[in-house]
């Protein structure tokens, strides 16, 4: 049975590999990208399944506009995938007040955004899966990517609490988790003018390994999205989230292990701040 997909950034990476393999095998697509143009060669081979919309995930109502168009054209929907966005490589100090708003807007917000506006149609058809690609940096975090990971570990808290709000109405949503992929993800990183207070500090190691190239970069985004599309299609219950990598897998999970210990650690405090149950009683 074919499906219908909303994809946004489709221009390249994974949201681009994601439409041409839904494509190939049949289904429907509409994709977003900052530009109407993107994706023309594709289009040329699925002049019928393809349709591009031009979005920009900041100006949130053409961006509710666009979610509206898109099941008005296809009738339904049944997989949304949320997967525009960039990241910045530098320390916070670095950043400016424009990148640090641009960010938060394009990753975070219309994200939210695109979410809210897809909840009404998906309750009223019964149905409907959305994938939101966030990242390993959404449970862990490296020096240099502090604007990044606040608007994945924002993206992350909002769709954990959206999927119980809907689950009874057929509603799935997963957080996408991959690590690093040789993708145009690290081409496109904002680099914003470097203060000469970090050189030789953390943010400014990762800078330089990013540069050099001694970042080895593990992650291969065909079979990425191969597992997007198993997930998509799957019919168990999907999981709340999905670790795409080796290496993300092994920090997320060296991550989890020394909060739960730490937080194990702080019984003691955490159950010393309560009100005991006389004190209650007499409240």
């Amino acid at each position: 049975m074919t499906k219908a997909w909303l994809i946004t950034g489709v221009s390249s990476g994974l949201g681009r590999l994601l439409a041409e393999k839904a494509l190939a095998r049949g289904d429907r697509v509409v994709g977003t990208s900052r530009s109407a143009d993107a994706l023309n060669d594709i289009r040329k081979r699925y002049p019928e399944q393809l349709r591009i919309a031009a979005l920009d995930l900041k100006d949130l109502g053409s961006l509710r506009s666009t979610v509206d168009h898109a099941f008005s054209d296809l009738g339904r929907i049944d997989v949304i995938v949320s997967n525009a966005g960039y990241g910045i490589l530098g320390a916070a100090e670095e950043t400016t007040d424009a990148q640090l708003r641009d960010i938060v807007d394009t990753n975070l917000l219309g994200s939210i955004a695109l979410i809210r506006a897809a909840l009404p149609h998906l309750r009223r058809q019964g149905s409907g899966r959305i994938l939101q690609v966030s990242s390993e940096g959404g449970q862990i975090t490296y020096p240099g990517f502090s604007l990044y990971h606040a608007t994945k570990w924002g993206i992350e808290g909002f769709v954990e609490a959206v999927a119980q709000e809907v689950e009874s109405f057929g509603i799935a949503l997963t957080l996408i988790e991959p690590g690093p992929a040789r993708t145009d993800f690290g081409g496109n990183l904002v680099q914003p003018e470097p203060l000469a207070a970090y050189m030789g500090t953390p943010a400014h190691q990762i800078r330089e390994a990013a540069r050099n190239g001694s970042w080895v970069i593990k992650g291969d985004p065909d079979r990425m999205t191969d597992t997007m599309i198993r997930l998509a299609d799957q019919t168990d219950p999907l999981p709340k989230r999905l670790v795409l990598g080796a290496d993300a897998y092994a920090r997320v999970r060296a991550a989890l292990t020394r909060r739960l210990e730490e937080l194990d650690n702080q019984r003691a405090a955490a159950l010393a701040a309560d009100f005991t149950d006389e004190e209650l009683a007499r409240l």
